[in-house]
């Protein structure tokens, strides 16, 4: 039997995902988390064998919630199930750990076979990322070809006034935008470029001319 836990960050994704499960009989759930800092109390309190990993959480993300995973429980399988589609992201998470990449749009028998595969040692994800692999490898300006998912001019617009060093309450004022706004786009940018700080940031965006 697949022991597995579901992480997502709406319940009713997770109810979802259960009910799709529950007609394979050899998988059974036992554990769901809303968030990352969820995830790794209920892998110490369980011996889950594969980990089913949404990436946009409250507080840890999917991909720094799949780094501490890997390195606390590394019997783990991490099979992540995502709505972003950007072919560097993936790789990142391939890199850090993940055993496998599904789209959110996957089918029941799909998602089924790839707990299936992941479980056994093997590596999977979603048919249709395979276009998006080709497309980031095809791209000819430097910043397609950095090994980032792409920004949008937002968070293009928030980064600038980072690396200006304006704080949260500046940016807001400046762009006519919330705090919370701005707090969710340096979020999304620390996980898009994979930094854990505001200087990484700054390095990031500067080396790469991604302002």
């Amino acid at each position: 039997m697949i022991k597995i836990v579901v992480t997502d960050d709406h319940q009713l994704v997770i109810d979802g995902i259960k009910l799709m499960l529950a007609e394979a009989d050899d998988i059974v759930c036992i554990g769901e988390a809303n968030g990352g800092e969820q995830v790794l109390e209920l892998l110490a309190k369980t011996s889950a064998d594969v980990l089913l990993l949404d990436i946009n959480m409250p507080g840890m993300d999917g991909l720094e919630c799949c780094r501490r995973v890997k390195h606390d429980f590394p019997q783990v399988k991490i099979l992540m199930l995502s709505m972003l589609r950007e072919g560097s992201l993936v790789k990142t998470l391939l890199k850090e750990g993940a055993s496998g990449y599904l789209l959110k749009n996957a089918g029941k028998d799909e998602v089924i076979e790839a707990i299936r595969k992941v479980h056994a040692g093997e590596r999977v994800f979603s048919s249709d990322l395979m276009d998006i692999f080709l497309e980031s490898s095809s791209t000819r300006n430097k910043l397609q070809t950095s090994p980032f998912p792409k920004i949008s001019r937002r968070e293009r617009q928030v980064l600038q006034l980072i690396v200006e060093e304006r704080t949260t309450a500046e940016i807001a004022k400046e762009l006519y935008i919330s705090f919370g706004t701005v707090e969710t786009h340096r979020r999304n940018l620390l996980m898009k470029l994979n930094v854990r700080n505001t200087a990484g940031l700054v390095r990031i965006a500067l080396e790469y001319n991604l302002i």
